[in-house]
């Protein structure tokens, strides 16, 4: 029998997700808990949440938000419902479908569902991973799964061990990659997957369902696929304003959160609505701060519009960062983050976001150095040129921190890699030469030759498509995305009892935008060039084409500032050497290069820190060896 208190534990430490109802289910060998955000059918839809006759239950985290048209289809077959939530359509779609209901959904979710008549658990996340759902299989053939890895970590019979890889994963990406997470033995369910689990049956291997599909689209005129790209956002906006809450958007500044803004002023005000409540984080560093091209945005649609600046007082926040992301996790934008969803809070419990715009259309720098790249590659053959350029990578000083195209080193040394590794080369956080210094020789023993490359290379072999630019995207949605840029949004909201909804991410929308002919994304140095055009009379034109600069924060004058003696004790105190995971010559030489400002070793040293901060919050945290990865 599952015990009840474990249960609750487990579900408590997830208060912060869902503060308004909480309940949990048990029976022989099953325990199910939920922790409730209340946004639709405010006073119905607790959960867990069963059908007619209680033979099936689900705990869900998320929003379908054509639970309206389902629930009347359904309706139609036979089917009777007690709520007007959309968590009661997922109970009767797995009775009507099967595992194939996931196919009828249009949103956002994490789902387990218990079918007592069939004896399995199906649990599902949703197509691009909006929403988290980590599980670990225990050592007695037992399965517990949750929103966030803290609640796993609530069961004592969860192994403590660190995965080797997952280390070298954190260190390269800044995070570390689905399925893996930073514990040997947890897991976190693909974006896009099921698990079907049988009681009795032998351990069950996550499915994929869904995936993007790049198939090349009909001909079009670029004018006619710009309208159409702001057609179909504007029902992926429409669709995300059900609610029975205050709902807002964040505006940073960039592209995509005015368009998304924009969109959602002009349907409000034709559906007779107020004005658009918006939000922003600013920086008194101008190099970071976005704030004046968010005020004009909230300027000329009249939204309700709150800004806050950050400055460096707020660095207490780092330990809480720590604790929200359960294991090592290095974006620094957290913080803002994190501190524009608090803002957020105060005056709505929805708000729409501008995330999967640059994925999606192809907005990073790193797109055209990585198709720059690939267009020297094509003048030679792979063996002609490491003879030529490995010579010059070894030879020139490395540049960490100047701009690409000055960074020479970075680019003789891509230019000897094919496309993937050259690809990794450009994202990696702590290059291959400078984790290869940074790790310890029993480390390097343990990882048995393992290298993060090869995160990439799995999903470079399941790519529907090998066009250069589109193929990178791809890798991105795979990774970055969901890993990163989710991750970052879903625990910074969460820890706020804010639900964040991503149009761009509707997954209609991004079907469609993945069949769209690379030209019309990226033309010569412009991202999203068919997205900047279609909005030139919804956005001002400075805007639009201005140089982009993204939510990040000044990390390089703060580890020479206020951070200074925190990152030096984190970096070269007890926790860390412990580990036995790095030499510490090279992390004295990081502190002292960057201290000094010979080189901004500043996305390193945030990382360090970041590990550190893990450490300190999960003490019983152990390396492993790696065949217990």
């Amino acid at each position: 029998m599952v015990s009840a208190t474990l249960l609750r534990g487990m579900n408590d430490i997830q208060s912060h997700r869902g503060p308004d109802q909480h309940g949990i289910h048990l029976e022989p060998g099953l325990g199910l808990g939920h922790r409730r955000l209340s946004i639709i059918d405010l006073s119905g839809g607790r959960q867990p949440l069963f059908n007619e006759d209680g033979s099936v239950v689900v705990v869900y985290n998320g929003e379908i938000y054509n639970f309206q048209a389902l629930a009347t289809e359904l309706a139609g077959r036979g089917h009777r419902f007690r709520t007007h939530s959309d968590t009661e359509v997922i109970v009767h779609a797995w009775e009507e479908w099967g595992a194939d209901c996931v196919h009828r959904f249009r949103g956002m979710f994490a789902f387990a569902l218990w079918d007592r008549g069939r004896q399995t658990l199906f649990l599902a996340r949703d197509r691009l991973g909006i929403k988290p759902l980590h599980y670990a299989w225990l050592g007695d053939g037992g399965l517990i799964f949750g929103s966030e890895l803290k609640a796993l970590r609530q069961h004592p019979d969860l192994p403590r061990d660190m995965a080797p890889e997952a280390v070298e994963d954190y260190f390269a990406f800044g995070y570390v990659p689905e399925p893996r997470t930073i514990y040997a033995g947890a897991h976190k369910l693909p974006a896009g997957h099921h698990l079907l689990v049988r009681r009795g049956a032998a351990r069950a291997e996550p499915r994929r369902y869904w995936d993007v599909p790049f198939d090349a689209g009909p001909n079009m005129r670029a004018a006619s696929a710009g309208d159409e790209l702001l057609e179909r956002l504007a029902e992926a906006v429409r669709l995300r304003l059900i609610a029975e809450v205050p709902l807002g958007a964040f505006l940073s500044g960039g592209v995509d959160s005015g368009a998304v803004v924009a969109l959602m002023a002009q349907i409000m005000a034709a559906d007779g609505a107020g004005p658009v409540r918006t939000c922003s984080i600013s920086f008194g560093d101008p190099a970071f701060n976005e704030s004046r091209y968010a005020e004009q945005v909230a300027r000329r649609y009249a939204t309700d519009h709150h800004s806050e600046q950050l400055d460096v007082d707020r660095l207490d926040l780092l330990d809480t960062l720590a604790g929200l992301y359960d294991e090592p996790y290095a974006d620094s934008s957290a913080l803002p983050t994190y501190l524009v969803c608090g803002l957020a809070r105060q005056r709505v419990t929805v708000a729409l976001s501008g995330d999967g715009g640059d994925e999606n259309l192809a907005g990073y720098k790193r797109y055209r150095w990585h198709l720059d790249e690939q267009r020297l590659r094509g003048l030679l053959p792979l063996a002609v040129r490491r003879a030529l350029f490995e010579p010059l990578g070894r030879a020139y000083p490395p540049l960490l921190g100047a701009p690409r195209f000055l960074r020479a080193k970075a680019t003789f040394q891509a230019l000897t890699r094919d496309p993937v590794s050259g690809y990794f080369n450009i994202i990696a956080v702590l290059e291959d030469d400078l984790r290869e210094r940074l790790y310890s020789p029993a480390f390097k023993d343990r990882l048995q030759g393992y290298r993060a490359v090869e995160v990439l290379r799995r999903h470079a072999n399941a790519s529907p498509t090998d066009h250069a630019l589109s193929m990178v995207q791809y890798l991105d949605m795979k990774t970055y995305l969901v890993d990163d840029i989710l991750t970052k949004v879903d625990r910074a909201s969460m820890a706020h009892a804010l639900e964040v909804r991503v149009p761009l991410l509707d997954h209609e929308l991004v079907e469609w935008m993945s069949s769209l002919p690379p030209a019309l994304k990226l033309r010569g140095g412009d991202g999203k060039h068919l997205f900047k055009a279609a909005l030139r009379s919804h956005l001002p034109e400075d805007l639009l084409y201005r140089p982009k600069m993204g939510f990040a924060v000044p990390l390089a004058s703060w580890f020479r500032g206020p951070l200074r003696e925190r990152v030096r004790t984190a970096l070269l105190g007890p926790r860390l050497a412990d580990t036995g995971l790095f030499e510490r010559g090279c992390l004295q030489h990081l502190l002292d290069t960057h201290d000094r400002g010979r080189r901004d070793y500043s996305a390193a040293l945030w990382s360090l820190l970041m590990f550190d901060a893990f450490l300190m919050r999960e003490s019983d945290v152990r390396p492993a060896p790696a065949e217990a990865a």
